[in-house]
């Protein structure tokens, strides 16, 4: 079972909160930059693609998800984690589509040279779930996207009772999110990692090896 359930689109802070939930003890932490490194799980999520997921499994050893591809499925999540607590990351709708723009999805668009397969089988998971699947395979259109991006909020916001609903911004530091989690604020700065920023440093990372 979940204890903490992160709903917001990538490129909303979903590192940054990643590495927050992890240092406040409720790691490990889902993040769809870690199934470059753990590839067999791969397949457990195009099950989920495809209908078929076995959630105990795919969250298996998991206390928490942020981001892709979990954002995805976040009803079915959210109903089968009923204590978990649900965060929902948000961003500037301009600033977060020239950002996702730039960075995730003109990765997971730019053509593949077949070099790394376990690239080409997340980019063919990543392009199912959520630029085919969540935006309808219209992300390019600026305003379709960004419709599709304010009205995930507006259901959230709808559908998960208050008490379980965090709104966040990664920018407001650590007093919002331990208050909401119950734990005490630690010492040190919250983090703060660039998701676009540190997926193509990986991507490069990969095709010099």
């Amino acid at each position: 079972m979940l204890d903490v359930i992160g709903v917001g689109f990538g490129r909303t802070g979903t590192l940054s909160l990643k590495a927050a939930l992890e240092q406040l003890g409720f790691g490990p932490c889902h993040h769809m930059l870690g199934l470059l490194d753990r590839p067999g799980e791969i397949p457990l999520w195009e099950e989920a693609a495809a209908g078929r997921a076995d959630w105990e499994k795919v969250y298996d050893g998991y206390r928490s998800s942020v981001d892709w591809p979990g954002a995805a499925f976040w009803r079915e999540l959210v109903a089968r984690n009923p204590e978990s607590k649900v965060i929902l990351t948000v961003r500037d709708p301009a600033s977060w589509y020239r950002s996702a723009h730039g960075s995730i999805y003109r990765s997971v668009t730019a053509p593949d040279d077949g070099r790394d397969p376990v690239f080409t089988r997340l980019r063919a998971l990543s392009l199912d779930i959520v630029w085919n699947g969540v935006f309808g395979g219209g992300f390019a259109d600026r305003d379709h996207a960004v419709t599709v991006f304010e009205r995930h909020i507006e259901e959230v916001r709808r559908e998960v009772p208050s008490d379980r609903l965090l709104e966040f911004h990664v920018g407001q530091g650590w007093e919002p999110l331990c208050g909401f989690l119950g734990v005490p604020v630690p010492g040190g700065d919250f983090p703060h990692h660039n998701d676009g920023a540190q997926f193509a440093a990986t991507l490069e990372q990969r095709k010099e090896h």
